[in-house]
């Protein structure tokens, strides 16, 4: 590769991280501002049609082929990751993280969800994101949905998504997907509890996983 292509995959790289960078802290401060409302009891804007909660409504497909909707949800606390099964590290070591949390939670392992959704509909069908959540060893719901489907539930929970070319010479080549790697903890009702970011300390993650149980 020349010093000319090699400049220019670097200020590719650079500008991708930059935006993805950009989205997380917006996603950040958006859900900052909500559970800060939330827990202070302060009155939120009043609401116009096309205002929606955190999250909002959503309906996916999981892995057996049934739906999976905000309201199938209610009723008990969950964890939510967006990700997709051929992410190289990111997504493993989250879910991972989350099985052995779950499981250091003791008797208040079964108090809570996890929900895995794929953010690669053109590669993850319902059996690949099924038979890819067995992996961890721990209950996972895993869902997709089609590309109308995971943009709303996107946009109600503030995360990004891109398909990346690994090869900038071929743009319809194979590809990865910069995501968000946060992972939503939603209460019972469906409102954001917290929110445990890709590099937390695992006492801090246990400590917002026990405030969602309790």
């Amino acid at each position: 590769m020349s010093g000319i292509e090699q400049e220019g995959t670097s200020k590719a790289g650079a500008v991708r991280k930059l935006l993805w960078a950009m989205a997380a802290v917006a996603m950040l401060l958006g859900a900052l501002l909500y559970l800060g409302l939330e827990k202070s009891g302060a009155e939120r804007p009043p609401q116009t049609g096309a205002a929606l909660p955190f999250g909002g409504p959503f309906e996916l497909t999981r892995a057996d082929g049934s739906k999976l909707t905000d309201k199938s949800l209610a009723g008990k606390p969950y964890a939510i990751f967006f990700g997709f099964t051929r992410c190289p590290d990111v997504c493993p070591t989250t879910l991972s993280r989350l099985a052995l949390w779950r499981k250091k939670l003791g008797g208040d392992a079964d108090k809570f969800n996890i929900v895995f959704v794929s953010v690669d509909p053109d590669r993850d069908k319902p059996a690949d994101i099924g038979a890819y959540v067995e992996l961890f060893g721990t209950p996972i719901i895993a869902a997709t949905g089609t590309d109308a489907e995971l943009a709303q539930i996107r946009k109600g929970f503030g995360v990004y998504a891109k398909k990346v070319p690994l090869d900038p010479a071929k743009p319809d080549g194979d590809y990865t997907v910069d995501h968000t790697a946060g992972i939503f903890l939603m209460d019972a009702k469906g409102r954001l509890s917290s929110i445990i970011d890709h590099h937390e300390a695992e006492a801090t993650a246990l400590d917002k996983l026990r405030m969602l149980v309790g």
